[in-house]
């Protein structure tokens, strides 16, 4: 069962976090079923980017972004080259190490 390796985050995960995922589930599905809450603004529907993450390892395993995630990407804060958006970067058969940004566009949070 692969990994995801989340690095520490002052909100979501403050310590770090090693989570078992499942191959074929996304990485925010993964967060979400350990009790990290990446936020959502869009019910995982690839429509926000509040749930942007840095794959750091791994991301080669992903399958790659389609158009409508690299458009929404666009608008990310601190957007880099291994940026994805967790509600759609399903995870494959390799570790993953994952780090969430510090911040996100989102104005209005749902409290997920």
């Amino acid at each position: 069962m692969p990994q995801i390796i989340f690095l520490p985050h002052a909100e979501h995960c403050p310590e770090g976090a090693v989570v078992e995922a499942v191959a074929g589930e996304t990485v925010l599905d993964a967060a979400l079923r350990h009790g990290i809450d990446i936020e959502h603004a869009c019910e995982k529907s690839c429509a926000c980017t509040t749930c942007h993450i840095v794959v750091r390892e791994g991301f080669a395993s992903l399958e790659p972004s389609d158009e409508l995630e690299d458009d929404m990407l666009d608008k990310a804060w601190g957007l880099e080259p291994q940026s994805r958006l967790s509600c759609q970067a399903q995870v494959a058969d390799k570790d993953l190490v994952v780090e969430i940004p510090k911040y996100t566009i989102n104005q209005v949070s749902e409290g997920h």
